[in-house]
């Protein structure tokens, strides 16, 4: 008798782990394996869940009533890797197991168990899936229809050119369906389905037609290149996942290095995950990938439709995609014999996943090399402090420094623009002097300019003169943030937007100022730059790229192809223009604001604004033309900006990591982040004080030493969609096993109703 460990498809922890189920040996449905998702009873119900593991009955079986399985209701989604995989989410990041399983599962594939209205279960069925087209072919019998049948004669000429779509035949001729019945009943022509892959991106085009640069043959490599390569195919070699840190600075050329990593992992069977950042998986990424692998190529992101997703998903399982190139998680993709996860960009903190399992990329990819013998390759020119603190202190991991372009230009020259001296001195533009001249200089000269701001929006807030009045969102502990396009305060958090009041709401005053600048300002006040400084006629395309501009499909592709074909343009954007850009006639690189981030209330606000400032200045001067960035900010002595001006790494980290262990914070210890949120402030403050106790409780018994639990308190954002949020941080030593230690604690706890908690291990901040 086989048996069956199922993890049952509800997301609770109530429900956490596996349960056994006797698998029949005529069980309807697909063939039963690891990773199908199957009907079984569960109480009075029906549920769909996901076998985990399959074995022989033995004598500690004999005594259970068992049930059995009912139908498996779909072909494998993950193999016994990937089910202890999830068991790993689970352990690590103190999440349910039902949870982690459907990480490993294509969005919206898996069918659900519904019951009617009679209680009566049925099974519904995914809502995506496969697609099909009708294809139009010539028959085996020649026909030359009537001189008066126009629509056949049409359908037939045609058909002599090649098989069409019967869609595309109704686009042309309208409505053939007759004629293509006629054409089909004379053995003229034959009507067939063919599956249609929905790609979500466009088509790959030859490089000559492309508006990004595309090398299709490998490239020669420089001496620090060579050297990385080797050190990735060492670890590839070694086959037990060991980690190389390349290190590298903006246009040293790694994805050049990645590209011949993966080659040679392809022609020995293997195949290979790319995993970028979000915001930088542009067509420049995609294009440069499939102009040197073609079709073997597949891409994963979240601005794919589910089913774009689903048939990626589904060429990747039946092996016709080798290459899989994507956003996080691209991580769970169906590869067989994978042997390579590369992940570039790795300081991004887009990497951990804020919902549950709120697992980190960097550290499930170490995991999964180590358990199918593979390399990780982690690239960045601003490694992640815990990168660097991983490289230097374990003998698995291995750092390559590249300090130079591939092209030998220099690193451009960064200076650093005081606005307080410009405001003492009775400046009040957005611009100083030195940036608005360097603009102007650069576009008369046929050439393109960058330009960031860490915000969107308009302005930050409104602010009234007479009484102080700052319009808040009545759902989150927010400021509104203004729009100017419609007149707007939008919250950034839960969406609330009312429309901007004409007087203060407060005390009536008409007196309401806009304080601080978001990319729509910036817009406005550049495009009046441009006129006055080059003539209302100037031909300089202003292109905004921020989270507004962006939010319709397909529309980051149209805005980078755009300043991609224009002779002289600014691109104007948020930290999503910062990094994954290659444009080698970007010759000014502008940062309206440089301190945005430098004084957020969180451990990492000096390290992001540090890399922010070195990734931004790294889209200049990648060219043959040289390059020069140019940084505003009212904190000119910050360590985190001088350092990253001069590119002294070195100097910031000197600065930084004495901090970093005083105060206990990342790489020198281990966190958690234990969060209560709810409608009653007071059940989420008792909620988190009680598990503050057991977690003290627990460390005291367990004779814990070098832990500290922090007292609860209300998280930084103190309400967000009406929620009230509070918080215990648990911290211990490096390699303290904080998982364990809250595991039963968190499976145990029974919080008032309405009140939620979540365990965020190795959180990206504490806000």
């Amino acid at each position: 008798m086989r048996l069956a460990d199922i993890v049952i498809d509800i997301p609770t922890k109530s429900l956490d782990g596996t349960y056994t189920y006797v698998l029949p040996a005529d069980v309807p449905g697909h063939e039963p394996h690891v990773g199908s998702a199957v009907v079984v009873p569960f109480g009075p119900r029906r549920v769909i869940g996901f076998i985990v593991g399959v074995r022989e009955a033995d004598a500690t079986d004999a005594d259970k009533k068992l049930k059995g399985v009912i139908e498996v209701v779909s072909k494998s989604f993950f193999d016994e890797l990937g089910a202890e995989c999830a068991r790993f989410l689970a352990e690590r990041y103190v999440a349910p197991l039902s949870v982690c399983v459907r990480l490993f599962t294509p969005p919206g594939a898996v069918p659900k168990v519904v019951q009617g209205a009679l209680g009566a279960w049925r099974i519904e069925s995914p809502s995506v899936g496969e697609v099909d087209d009708r294809w139009v072919t010539l028959g085996d019998i020649p026909f030359q229809p009537k001189s008066n049948a126009v629509k056949q004669i049409a359908v037939m000429d045609t058909l002599r050119r090649g098989d069409i779509k019967i869609s595309e035949l109704n686009s042309t001729y309208g409505n053939v369906s007759a004629a293509v019945a006629a054409l089909e009943k004379k053995g003229a022509l034959r009507v067939e389905r063919r599956r249609r892959v929905r790609t979500g991106m466009p088509a790959a085009m030859p490089a000559s037609e492309s508006v990004y640069r595309v090398d299709e043959l490998p490239l020669d490599l420089t001496c620090g290149q060579e050297q990385a390569l080797s050190a990735i195919h060492a670890a590839y070699d070694a086959a037990c996942g060991e980690v190389v840190l390349v290190d590298g600075v903006t246009g040293s050329g790694k994805t050049e290095v990645y590209l011949q990593a993966i080659a040679r992992a392809l022609a020995e069977g293997k195949s290979a995950i790319v995993l970028v950042p979000e915001i930088s998986l542009t067509p420049q990424t995609v294009a440069r990938f499939r102009g040197r692998f073609g079709d073997a190529i597949a891409v994963l992101h979240s601005r794919m439709s589910a089913g774009e997703r689903y048939d990626q998903w589904d060429l990747i399982r039946a092996g016709e995609a080798r290459v899989v190139i994507g956003a996080r998680s691209a991580l769970f993709a169906p590869l067989q014999n994978l042997g390579l996860i590369i992940i570039d960009e790795e300081h991004e903190t887009s990497y951990k996943q804020e919902s549950a399992p709120r697992y980190v990329a960097r550290d499930v990819a170490e995991w999964m090399m180590r358990r199918r013998g593979g390399a990780l390759v982690l690239g960045s020119a601003t490694p992640s402090i815990e990168a660097l603190y991983q490289a230097h202190t374990r003998p698995s991991w291995h750092v390559v420094s590249m300090p130079e372009r591939a092209n030998g230009r220099p690193l451009p020259q960064v200076e650093v623009i005081d606005m307080a001296d410009e405001f003492r001195s009775g400046a009040r533009e957005m611009f100083s002097a030195r940036l608005r001249r360097a603009l102007i200089g650069e576009l008369e000269a046929g050439h393109k300019a960058v330009l960031l701001l860490n915000q969107r929006g308009f302005a930050r807030f409104l602010l009234c003169r007479d009484c102080g009045f700052v319009p808040k969102c009545t759902s989150c502990s927010t400021t509104l943030t203004y729009h100017d396009r419609g007149n707007r305060l939008i919250c950034h958090h839960c969406g609330y937007s009312v429309a901007a009041p004409p007087v203060c709401p407060s005390c009536a005053s008409p007196y309401l100022k806009k304080f601080g600048v978001g990319t729509q300002r910036v817009e406005d006040e550049l495009r009046a730059l441009l006129a006055a400084e080059l003539g209302e006629d100037a031909s300089v395309p202003v292109i905004r790229m921020d989270a507004d501009t962006t939010a319709a499909k397909g529309a980051h592709r149209r805005l980078l192809e755009q300043f991609a074909s224009e002779a002289r343009a600014v691109l104007l954007g948020t930290q999503m223009i910062a990094k994954g850009l290659d444009f080698d006639d970007v010759t000014l690189v502008g940062v309206i604001n440089a301190d945005t981030q430098l004084h957020m209330p969180d451990f990492r606000a000096a390290e992001r604004t540090f890399d922010l400032i070195e990734q931004v200045a790294g889209r200049a001067g990648r060219g043959e033309l040289p390059g020069r960035v140019m940084v505003q900010t009212y904190e000119a002595d910050s360590v985190a900006i001088r350092a990253a001006a001069l590119y002294d790494r070195d100097m910031f980290l000197r600065s930084e990591l004495p901090k970093r262990r005083v105060l206990k914070y990342p790489p020198y210890v281990r966190m958690a982040n234990v969060l209560t949120w709810g409608k009653d402030e007071h059940a989420v403050r008792a909620c988190a004080t009680l598990l503050r106790e057991q977690i003290c409780a627990r460390v005291r018994e367990s004779d814990l030493i070098d832990w500290e639990v922090l007292p609860a308190s209300p998280c930084v954002f103190e309400r967000i969609r009406n929620d009230f949020r509070w918080h215990v941080i648990v911290k211990c030593q490096h390699d303290g096993d904080v998982s364990a230690v809250l595991h039963d604690i968190y499976r145990g706890a029974k919080p008032a109703k309405g009140v939620n908690v979540a365990i965020d291990v190795d959180p990206i901040d504490l806000l």
